[in-house]
């Protein structure tokens, strides 16, 4: 999932015995594995708290074009060039399911776009850094595409039925996607030594910020306990990371690569990896728009919505000019 620090206006995780009738009844159909569906009643908090993960999700998926579409003109090969067009296209299409998603709620998508542009909303921190190099290209596919799906597949099981049904397909996508980074780092990883430097340096820069898209650890993620009691979110912050840390120790050998944590160890008791602290003060550094490319994003953002606006006007003109002739 590419939503960070969602709040939920619930000061804390409610008791039975605290809900009204109707509260417990809607839990009651969340623990049977019900899925909550648009017209269905639901409390406001869940509302708020869903608007909030799948707009930040939605505009995650849209800002996250600008990286990798940086290379799309200078891909090395024209099978690249082709290959990342599609990946792009693909998060654009993400967006569109999630905005989508997110107007069953209740809001609607110029509403959303506009909290974004004012920064009432957020995206990913992690499309606040630059890609350097097409290694980079590599990095993000298999790291933070990665780091993705580790989120995204529960999401698949979500309780709100719109958003679960529009993760099936863009988990299946961003499965590709992961594959053909990981692809684009293996073949950099076999070929002259300046390309191996090349992959090396993009594991080196992309690592922790891709583990810090998981949130802050679980004790500093108040919120995740109510998110989880309405199923909205399945797994913990620090679970998922432990699972992506795990997954990713292991295939970054088969790169004949390192990743840049000297304190990274099998721990055979845990039977998971040791991994060293993460640096939180470049994450909320970034989150508070601090970060290499924050205001370049938001920018170039701003930009493509108000340079699209006349195709958005003739559309809407086109679908008027079709009523009335039917009429």
């Amino acid at each position: 999932m590419y939503a960070q620090m969602v709040k939920t206006d619930a000061k804390r995780v409610k008791r039975p015995e605290e809900m009204s009738e109707q509260e417990r009844a809607f839990q009651a159909r969340i623990d049977r594995g019900e899925k909550i569906e648009p017209k269905d009643w639901m409390p406001e908090d869940y509302r708020r708290t869903l608007i909030r993960q799948i707009g930040q999700h939605a505009h995650s998926e849209i800002v996250g074009q600008l990286p990798e579409g940086n290379w799309i003109t200078r891909a090395p090969s024209l099978q690249r060039k082709a290959i990342l067009l599609a990946k792009v296209q693909d998060e654009a299409g993400h967006g569109l399911y999630l905005y989508s998603a997110a107007e069953t709620l209740g809001i609607s998508r110029d509403e959303l776009i506009a909290m974004l542009h004012s920064g009432r909303m957020k995206y990913s921190s992690i499309f606040n850094y630059p890609t350097l190099t097409w290694a980079d290209i590599g990095a993000v596919g298999w790291l933070v595409d990665g780091a993705a799906i580790m989120n995204q597949v529960p999401l698949c099981r979500a309780s709100y039925g719109p958003y679960s049904r529009a993760m099936v397909r863009i988990c299946k996508e961003e499965s590709f996607h992961q594959r053909q980074g990981f692809e684009i780092l293996l073949v950099l990883s076999k070929g002259s030594a300046a390309q191996r430097r090349m992959c090396q340096d993009a594991i080196d820069r992309w690592w922790w910020p891709s583990v810090m898209m998981f949130g802050p650890n679980d004790e500093a993620s108040p919120h995740s306990a109510q998110s989880m009691q309405w199923k909205i979110k399945r797994f913990s912050n620090d679970d998922l990371r432990q699972r992506f840390i795990d997954v990713c120790a292991e295939q970054v050998k088969l790169l004949g690569m390192r990743l840049p944590d000297r304190e990274l160890k099998w721990n055979e008791e845990r039977q998971h990896y040791d991994h060293g602290p993460i640096d939180w003060s470049e994450f909320y550094n970034v989150i508070n728009g601090n970060g290499p490319c924050n205001k370049e994003r938001l920018a170039v953002r701003v930009q493509a919505h108000e340079e699209g606006a006349w195709v958005r006007e003739a559309a809407l003109a086109h679908v008027e000019k079709k009523r009335r002739r039917y009429a």
